[in-house]
């Protein structure tokens, strides 16, 4: 079992490929990381860090890609988002500039620092950009493999990693060139997930077939989701359920619903998220708490799973 955060493990690997390649460059708004740390004083000629402005942060970003340079922008994931995004959709989307935007804390990750730093709706603006693709991180293997990944991409991407650590469910050497993967099949339901949510999805599901029930998991870990993929994954399945610590306007669930719409597969769907329709959160006391007051937490899944399947 590991013992590193998404985080760590991908900037760990991002300073491995600097050191090899010079043209690999950091673009930071005051973040911090151990990795970082070491980044800092061993390629000081490749860290570049803006202070407390994360739009500056991306306009930096912006010009070194469009000279040739391999350009990761992190910050705070509502901040590296929806706080620049009009850059990122003007600067990078609508010219398919290839700057990788890193955003740590998504969903409720910063739970005790309220709705401005929880990445709530990032998903659900962004995915509607042209050419930007946002990619939901598991685990620490899938953050590690997209350090690779995206310093060979031409297209703008988002990472979006939790803050905190979380097991491994991806084992070394995983393809993530799909975008997404069913980690358990399943014909009476498919939960599909994304993001910390996917732990989640795999304790309920293990509890429900310990009940007798066939209860399937995909991970969906690439927007726009790959149609073929996921209808792939999905068709067996006689209930689907989505899964998301993330706005229900506009995200995983929207995105699944849309995918069915346009293909004509019509199966009972059911939504779980986070309704922001009236007023974002405002309250305190833990991610589990939060998470638990939108349904969110295993016994609310495993009521709203059986309410489905009966």
């Amino acid at each position: 079992m590991n013992n590193i955060s998404q985080r760590d493990a991908f900037w760990g690997r991002v300073f491995e490929l600097a050191k090899e390649n010079k043209d690999v460059l950091l673009v930071i708004a005051d973040m911090g990381a151990p990795a970082l740390d070491t980044f800092r004083v061993e390629l000081n000629a490749q860290y570049i860090d803006v202070g407390i402005a994360e739009q500056q942060a991306l306009a930096v970003a912006a010009g070194l890609a469009m000279e040739g340079k391999k350009v990761f922008a992190y910050a705070i994931a509502p901040f590296i988002s929806l706080r620049c995004y009009e850059h990122i959709r003007v600067n990078l989307a609508s010219m398919n500039v290839p700057v990788t935007l890193v955003g740590v804390g998504a969903g409720t990750s910063y739970d005790d620092s309220g709705p401005t730093h929880h990445a709530v709706d990032d998903v659900s603006a962004l995915r509607i950009l042209p050419n930007l693709r946002i990619h939901n991180i598991t685990d620490s293997v899938m953050a590690r493999a997209f350090a690779d990944i995206c310093c060979d991409i031409e297209y703008p991407n988002y990472l979006r990693m939790d803050r905190k650590w979380l097991p491994d469910i991806y084992e070394d050497g995983f393809d993530f060139s799909a975008g997404m993967s069913t980690l358990l099949p399943g014909k009476d339901a498919m939960i599909v997930a994304t993001g910390n949510m996917v732990h989640r999805a795999m304790e309920v599901a293990e509890t429900l077939r310990g009940n007798g029930a066939d209860i399937g998991v995909a991970d969906v870990f690439t927007f726009p989701i790959p149609q073929e993929a996921l209808l792939e994954a999905i068709q067996d399945a006689g209930r689907i359920i989505t899964l998301e610590e993330h706005n229900l306007a506009g995200g995983l669930g929207s995105a699944v619903c849309e995918i069915m719409a346009d293909h004509g597969m019509l199966k009972p769907v059911k939504r779980v998220g986070m309704d922001f329709s009236r007023k974002y959160c405002y309250r305190y006391g833990g991610r589990e708490h939060i998470q638990s007051l939108y349904g969110l937490d295993k016994e609310s899944l495993l009521r709203t799973a059986e309410e489905l399947l009966n």
